[in-house]
């Protein structure tokens, strides 16, 4: 199989994002696996380069189209001389996470790579830079004019996704329908399959309330909506389970049983996702026609400069969009497959039928 190419957006400049990114790809056998392409410019990770130590020698580019393939390259995204602010919140930070955000996304689209990863952002930095967003997934939606998309924690053993992401908890029930929990177990199930190779996926549904509610006892959300949307999903042929009560189903392991769970909102599904995983996640905006993943967790502005950032989680991701890619690429291969043989099957048909008719 050819090499993909991968994307690589480098977050908030004032981060760590770049730290992780270059101890990642300094690792001989991920070149091995893919060719990176950072996008940002050769100043800015130079200059974060020196701070890491690595050994490692660049191929500067200025677009997608002019790459080499063993050696990581650099789309040098602007010209700008950047002032870096190592571990603050600056408009300089946002501003070209955006820039670094947008080139990746727009070769994306184009099909100039395969996947993307993106580096953390800073939510003050980008509302700084008017980056209309909560965070990347939404604005990947929008980019892929994707109606319908799910946040996706995962590791080599655990899948959580959230119904509802970043939201005020307050909003959280009112938001919630059955409707919109359909969805979100169609686009999980549609995404164990094509994107993990599980060919028949089996899903853990959380309810809302404390206890599941206890029967009504406190609140009726998991008898109006939840277990109403687990019935009908049932019917189109998902396996999947629940209301369960979000700390016994995590507290006595059960989690372990299915192939993934759908939490309600954000802080049920990733607070024990994160005491399992930390440092090892992987986010994934599930939904998409294109591939983006993510370390699991924030710039560490704390860490910034000392060269203690722990890459595992990015490692992970960036592994991740490979295997992730190359499932959907032999999803795709299977039911290209299935409709050749149906239309085969089709015209058999047909030629019959005409010699029939012929014969009469």
């Amino acid at each position: 199989m050819n090499k993909l190419k991968i994307g690589i957006s480098i977050g908030d400049i004032n981060g760590v994002g770049l730290e992780v990114i270059l101890k990642t790809l300094s690792n001989k056998r991920v070149m091995e696996l893919c060719t990176p392409l950072i996008y940002g410019s050769t100043k800015i990770v130079s200059y974060h380069k020196n701070i890491v130590g690595v050994d490692m020698q660049f191929n500067s580019t200025k677009g997608a189209d002019k790459f080499a393939h063993n050696r990581v390259n650099v789309v040098n995204c602007w010209n700008d001389n950047v002032n870096i602010t190592l571990g603050q919140a600056t408009e300089a930070g946002g501003k070209y996470a955006f820039q670094s955000l947008e080139h990746a996304v727009k070769d994306l689209q184009a099909g100039l790579i395969d996947a993307l990863v993106t580096a953390p952002i800073n939510k003050k930095a980008m509302q700084l830079a008017n980056f209309p967003f909560p965070g990347h997934t939404e604005y990947l939606a929008e980019q892929f004019n994707a109606k319908d998309h799910l946040m996706l924690m995962l590791n080599d053993e655990l899948r959580v996704g959230v119904v509802t992401g970043h939201i005020p908890i307050a909003d959280v029930a009112k938001t919630l329908t059955k409707a919109l929990l359909l969805k979100k177990l169609n686009i999980l199930n549609e995404t164990l399959k094509m994107d993990f190779g599980i060919e028949r996926p089996t899903i853990a549904v959380l309810g809302l309330n404390p206890h599941a509610s206890d029967e009504g006892v406190m609140g009726n959300e998991e008898e109006k909506m939840i277990r109403p949307a687990i019935i009908e999903a049932k019917k189109s042929g998902i396996t999947v389970m629940g209301p369960y009560a979000a700390d016994g189903f995590f507290g006595a392991g059960m989690f372990k049983k299915f192939d993934a769970i759908l939490a309600m909102y954000h802080d049920q599904g990733l607070i024990p996702f994160k005491t399992l995983s930390f440092n090892a996640g992987v986010n994934y905006t599930a939904g998409l026609s294109a591939i983006r993943t993510s370390p699991d967790h924030g710039t560490a502005y704390d860490l910034v400069g000392k060269n203690r950032a722990d890459f595992s989680s990015f490692r992970t991701a960036l592994f991740s969009a490979i295997d992730i890619a190359r499932h959907r690429a032999a999803y795709q291969e299977m039911n290209e497959n299935k409709l050749v043989k149906r239309a085969d099957k089709l015209k058999q048909v047909e030629e019959k039928v005409e010699d029939i008719l012929e014969e009469n």
